[in-house]
């Protein structure tokens, strides 16, 4: 069926069997931002937000988010991570936080879903906060920017 690993031959959906699998380190590197009114930005940066400190919460929800991705994601293997590190810039040019989640395991599976998640949920963490006072904020560009590790090798966004 088309090369799909979650789809048997039937074409009902499956949960891929790994345990014939090597286990090797696995790197996972995401990406994405949220744009904002340049207010908004300024109070983050400021410590401003009635809410508290955006970026350190949206730090704890997006490592939480990464190792709950097995209960979030249909038919994604629940993995016990080794590493989870969310990092923040702020740029002034665009009125954005973009957002990096990098994500490590020594495992049968990657570890992409489990970094995408972590940055989607950190955007969704300074909305939520900001949300008050700025209700026009964008998330966007969640994407894969590095993995390495398995069968499929090394993927790196051009």
């Amino acid at each position: 069926m088309s090369g799909l690993t979650h789809f048997d031959a039937k074409g009902d959906a499956v949960m891929v069997n790994v345990t014939a699998k090597p286990m090797t380190e696995r790197l996972a590197v995401a990406g994405g931002s949220i744009v904002m009114q340049s207010e908004t930005l300024t109070r983050i940066r400021e410590g401003q937000i009635a809410k508290g400190d955006v970026l350190a919460v949206a730090r704890l929800a997006g490592i939480m988010a990464a190792k709950k991705t097995g209960d979030l994601i249909p038919l994604c293997h629940p993995i016990g991570l080794d590493a989870v590190s969310i990092d923040f810039a702020i740029d002034d040019a665009r009125s954005a936080v973009d957002i990096t989640a990098t994500c490590k395991v020594q495992g049968r599976t990657g570890v992409e879903m489990e970094a995408m998640c972590a940055v989607s949920v950190a955007a969704l963490t300074i909305y939520d906060m900001c949300k008050a006072i700025d209700r026009g904020m964008r998330i966007g560009e969640v994407r894969l920017l590095k993995k390495s590790g398995g069968k499929s090798g090394t993927f790196e966004q051009a």
